[in-house]
């Protein structure tokens, strides 16, 4: 039987990936549900080709025109849409590729009612972890990551005793301003932050990976997601974003899972999950490759690891606040609002004054993300003033 497969977020480039992993396992995989933000035209174009039981455009005000087109499928609207996709579909796994925290509860809804969650949106996790962990732990759901380095974490440490886990090692490509001074960075513009050597990626995600940031906000899920305290997580800057990410176990051994950077391996892996499949991705070859490099990150120059770390282990609101900081001062940056550089100054801020919330229910994170998101627009405000 092909496994039924509904993917959040299906005009991205993480659900465009999806898609063209569903067309090369079409015997495998029956896309039943597909939902977008904006993208109308592009959301008509992929529900013409796969015709799944019902779709949703989030952000849409009213019904576009062509939401009866299709006959076999039911057209969903609005920002509940999600939700509503989620109730009316029977789906065995359910992809969450959705920016920023649009996700959240679609998310917990999925869990309720016992998909398989592949979990690509990050977000997710560094706003409300403890919230969806437990909630995935209540209704014993199998949870497999998307992102590359925590597929690759979870692949090395299958059929293992994780109590010989000593620690793991997130992999970063250093982006496209490794080694820039203070100086250098303050005067980076958009189009050169969004020229990432090695990945591509959504505009958000790219300024992220050149921040390092995506990094900082990729040690909060993998907290979540391995149970493990930062002490145990490290980073280490690989340009050539071939070794995705390593696990050490107690006895000195370490375990990397490689291959060419291309998401549509993770997100095969999470379809096809516990088997394994011939996939249509370049194969590696470590004679072409050649060498590969590894060095400390630049924490002077990149605090976004020391904020996340900080957020991180004081835990309850703060990686929420951390997360909606990061995310304004991202789009504030993208507008040409403030510098590459008052990306780390902004969230610096927002987490000095943020006022900690210790074991917050759903309704306070959200709040939490609410206050912290206009703490971030008022200094924004401030800075453009002056």
């Amino acid at each position: 039987m092909r496994k039924k497969v509904v993917i959040l977020g299906s005009t991205g480039s993480i659900g465009r990936s999806a898609l063209e992993v569903a067309r090369k396992l079409s015997e495998r995989i029956e896309i039943v549900g597909l939902a977008a933000g904006s993208q109308s035209e592009l959301l008509r174009k992929q529900c013409h080709e796969f015709k799944p039981k019902a779709f949703a455009l989030w952000k849409a005000s009213s019904k576009p025109e062509w939401f009866d087109e299709l006959a076999t499928s039911k057209g969903l609207w609005g920002p509940n849409s999600l939700n509503d996709l989620i109730e009316e579909v029977e789906a065995d796994i359910v992809l969450v590729a959705i920016v920023g925290t649009g996700g959240l509860e679609p998310t917990l809804r999925a869990i309720d009612k016992k998909a398989l969650l592949a979990l690509a949106s990050k977000e997710i996790l560094v706003m409300a972890g403890s919230v969806v962990m437990r909630r995935i732990r209540e209704k014993d759901v199998q949870i497999i990551p998307v992102d590359s380095e925590h597929s690759a974490i979870f692949q090395c440490i299958r059929g293992e005793d994780c109590r010989a886990l000593k620690r793991i090692i997130l992999t970063a490509s250093g982006g496209p301003f490794r080694g820039y001074t203070l100086e250098q960075l303050k005067k980076v513009t958009v189009a050169e932050a969004l020229n990432h050597p090695t990945w591509k990626m959504g505009k958000k995600i790219t300024i992220d990976s050149a921040s390092l940031f995506n990094k900082g906000l990729e040690m909060i899920e993998a907290h979540h997601l391995f149970s493990l305290p930062y002490s145990q997580i490290d980073v280490v800057i690989h340009p050539q974003s071939i070794v995705h990410s390593l696990v050490e176990f107690c006895d000195g051994s370490q375990i990397a899972q490689l291959s060419h950077s291309d998401m549509c391996l993770p997100i095969q892996f999470s379809f096809t999950f516990p088997e394994r499949l011939p996939s249509p991705v370049r194969q590696l070859n470590l004679y072409e490759v050649g060498t590969l490099t590894f060095e400390s990150p630049d924490h002077k120059c990149f605090p976004a690891l020391r904020l996340a770390r900080f957020a991180g282990e004081a835990a309850g609101t703060y990686p929420c606040a951390l997360n909606a900081a990061n995310e304004v001062a991202v789009e504030a940056f993208l507008e040409g609002k403030i510098s590459f550089s008052q990306i780390w100054e902004c969230v610096s801020h927002v987490l000095d004054t943020h006022r900690q919330i210790q074991n917050p229910g759903l309704d306070e994170i959200i709040q939490a993300d609410e206050l912290s998101r206009m703490a971030a627009r008022e200094w924004i405000k401030k800075e453009v003033r002056h």
